[in-house]
């Protein structure tokens, strides 16, 4: 069991739920200061964001390598990609303040140094690590040390990589852990959900697993409730005007609200 803003998160207790707010401000602080607020009023324990630019996450190249083949990022350049989703490192204390004033929790996933030096700063109370980050062995034991909850996707890791990062965590005496079984596709396919691997995550690394669910439905979150997830990730829109690099796998208001209500109710 760990706890986030004096929020317990286990599975005696109602879901935790974290609405992921990723690309979906639009490059506006104000629509995602609108997203915070949507959220809180939707039933979300928490907004997250992603702290990252595009100089520390690529280089910027036109070469073969550095272009998506496939899926609904098809054609794009990797730094253009990033540099049209990420969220300013110079917005983050209006956000975290907006946030903190109007009474839910936010919380980011960082890709570097810089961006837990940034986090640590504005006193994050938890972190998460994405699936592409969990080989980062280095970053997974930086915010280790920061004693606070970290929360782990595996939807692109065996079981011997999330075993070597959770050996990682634990050996610097933080045994705040919370994995996030996820399908690290955009949509995720609800046939293709493999939720027994909560159950497997579980019993194999004796920790609260939760779901990652990058669906477009309830179904994956509500179901997976039964087999014990104890929280949730779900990418979240104030509108769909918008049409970001994550809005096609993102719930509009009053579908996250249904989301909340489902996942409670189940």
């Amino acid at each position: 069991m760990i706890k986030i803003n004096n929020k317990q998160i286990g599975k005696n207790f109602p879901p935790y739920i974290i609405a992921e707010l990723s690309a979906n401000h639009g490059g506006s602080i104000e629509r995602a200061k609108s997203a915070i607020r949507i959220a809180k009023r939707s039933g979300a324990n928490a907004i997250k964001i992603q702290t990252y630019t595009p100089e520390t996450m690529t280089i910027k190249c036109d070469k073969q390598d550095f272009k998506i083949k496939s899926g609904i990022w098809n054609g794009y350049n990797l730094f253009d990609l990033y540099k049209e989703a990420y969220t300013p490192y110079e917005w983050h204390e209006e956000l975290f303040r907006y946030a903190e004033n109007i009474g839910i929790t936010i919380f980011s996933t960082p890709f570097d140094e810089t961006a837990v030096e940034l986090l640590e700063y504005l006193k994050t109370p938890a972190y998460k690590i994405a699936s592409f980050e969990l080989l980062d062995l280095p970053l997974i034991k930086l915010i280790a040390k920061k004693n606070k909850p970290i929360f782990l996707s595996t939807g692109m890791a065996s079981l011997a990589e999330i075993n070597d990062a959770i050996e990682e965590i634990r050996n610097t005496g933080n045994n705040q852990i919370l994995l996030f079984h996820c399908i690290s596709s955009y949509p995720a396919p609800t046939d293709q959900s493999n939720l027994n691997n909560i159950v497997h995550l579980a019993n194999e690394f004796n920790c609260d697993v939760g779901l990652s669910d990058h669906s477009i439905n309830n179904i994956a979150s509500t179901v997976s409730i039964g087999l014990g997830a104890v929280a949730f990730e779900k990418h979240f829109q104030v509108d769909n005007n918008l049409k970001s690099v994550d809005s096609a796998f993102s719930l509009l208001p009053k579908e996250f609200s249904h989301f909340v209500k489902n996942c409670n109710n189940a």
